[in-house]
């Protein structure tokens, strides 16, 4: 005799429709481990971190991230436009972090951001033909 087993009764919602329930999302963050340890290792190459301070200074980096994009979010909505360039970037660390370490980021920012650009031609999707972005400016395009 096969067993039957009675399906679990689904929630309802006020119109009698029956309601879906989510799955809990998880949140994926970013890990730095591996940058953190290579700068680690140009600035003090015969010093180590422990596990769980590696995983504090991960969760800082992830923090400051999420208040960079968040500003620049902000700023970009401010401004009206879909499309956030590099000032908002630049904008938004002005805002985020401390003066000095502000300016050196931004620096080294825009060292990075001439090395991509004068490295590589950028698509638009949608359009056929190619594009090159001057070395003063990148866009980043939100969907």
């Amino acid at each position: 005799m096969a067993s039957t087993q009675k399906h679990p009764k689904k929630e309802k919602m006020k119109t009698g429709l029956p309601v879906k329930k989510l799955k809990s999302k998880r949140i994926e963050s970013e890990f730095y481990y591996n940058h953190i340890f290579k700068v680690l290792r140009q600035v003090h190459p015969d010093i180590g971190i422990p596990r769980k301070a590696m995983s504090i200074v991960n969760c800082f980096m992830n923090d400051i991230f999420e208040y960079i994009v968040a500003e620049a979010s902000d700023i970009g909505k401010h401004n009206e436009c879909k499309t956030l360039a590099s000032r908002e970037i630049q904008t938004a660390v002005l805002l985020t972090l401390p003066s000095g370490l502000s300016k050196y980021a931004i620096s080294e920012g825009a060292k990075a951001l001439q090395k991509y650009v004068g490295n590589s031609i950028i698509y638009i999707p949608g359009i056929h033909s190619r594009y090159n972005i001057s070395r003063n400016e990148a866009l980043i395009c939100f969907h």
